[in-house]
């Protein structure tokens, strides 16, 4: 897959790039409905000899459009939600640089700049998607601004259980430590990526060493708690058991919140290391203990409900 990083204003010739099928839009989770919109260009692309591209953005718009305090977390960072469009198929991904020049742009000089401008031959976009300044392009407006250009077609929620599936309804569920309904809405595991880095090394002297995340990105993470993982780390899998939260057991006062991971039957040294951590479910509560011995006694428990847990999975697999 060809990447092109865009930002405005941009000098690419039209007569430089290929016909393409774009499918437009910020994509954060590429969950299934995205997959849906992303596909459905694909599969016009196909049969049309044409290539299939897809436009996203970065960074988050609402770091322009928003209130600047507020803190936005991210689903599937920039260089995850590339794979994950690769892995689709995709033969173009155009990033545009996000920002205020860009949002300042009207419907029409988006359309002529950024799709007409690029050549683009037929453009797929979900239902609910908007361009331009306050958003004020629509897909019910498009056919106005394409001036017969380029073809249009609209994809129609896709939903789950009766709700649509959104990148908000997604982030909701990892609020809510609900992380099989995530996997649900994704397609696939949800999945924090971060460095190894030093802790307090207290797991190792009562029989449960972690090993401690950091993560550069402001990630949605999911709630308080402790859950069912599995984790790669030197390009090899395993499975243990994280620990989401703040360590009450050893700290009265407020902490700086914490990624725990006991991975099990493993003994190796992977400080510095890249760690990519998959969620599976939450299993509990964190809470504090009255004594070490308490504490260890609920770790061995939570070992055997996470081995348990995903036991159970493999026979349904």
């Amino acid at each position: 897959m060809e990447i092109i990083t865009i930002t405005h204003p941009h000098s690419i010739d039209a007569k430089t790039c290929p016909n393409t099928v774009m499918a437009l839009g910020f994509f954060d989770g590429v969950h299934k409905g995205h997959q849906q919109v992303i596909m459905t260009a694909k599969k016009i692309a196909d049969e049309n000899g044409y290539k299939s591209a897809v436009m996203t953005f970065d960074p988050h718009p609402s770091t322009i459009l928003g209130n600047r305090e507020e803190t936005i977390s991210y689903l599937t960072p920039t260089d995850e939600k590339v794979k994950l469009v690769a892995d689709l198929g995709i033969d173009l991904l155009y990033i545009v640089e996000f920002n205020e020049a860009f949002a300042n742009l009207l419907p029409q000089e988006f359309v002529d700049n950024y799709l007409i401008g690029l050549n683009v031959q037929h453009v797929v976009a979900g239902f609910d998607f908007s361009f331009g300044k306050y958003g004020k392009g629509t897909m019910e407006t498009l056919p106005f601004h394409s001036r017969n250009a380029f073809d249009i077609t609209v994809v129609n929620k896709f939903e789950f259980e009766n709700e649509k599936v959104s990148s908000t309804r997604i982030r909701q569920a990892i609020r809510d430590g609900q992380m099989e309904e995530v996997t649900s809405l994704l397609g696939r595991n949800y999945q924090i990526k971060g460095i190894v880095v030093d802790g307090d090394k207290r797991g190792r002297t009562i029989g449960f060493p972690t090993a401690n995340i950091a993560v550069a990105i402001p990630y949605a993470l999911p709630t308080v708690g402790v859950y069912a993982v599995k984790c790669e780390v030197n390009g090899e899998m395993y499975t243990g058991m994280c620990n989401i939260g703040y360590k009450p057991t050893f700290y009265t006062e407020f902490q700086k919140q914490t990624i725990e991971v006991n991975i099990f039957d493993f003994n190796e040294d992977i400080y510095g290391k890249e760690f990519i951590l998959y969620c599976y479910a939450r299993i509990r509560d964190e809470k504090k203990f009255n004594s070490i011995d308490e504490l260890v006694a609920q770790l061995n428990e939570d070992r055997e409900t996470v081995k348990n847990y995903f036991s159970k999975s493999n026979s349904l697999t």
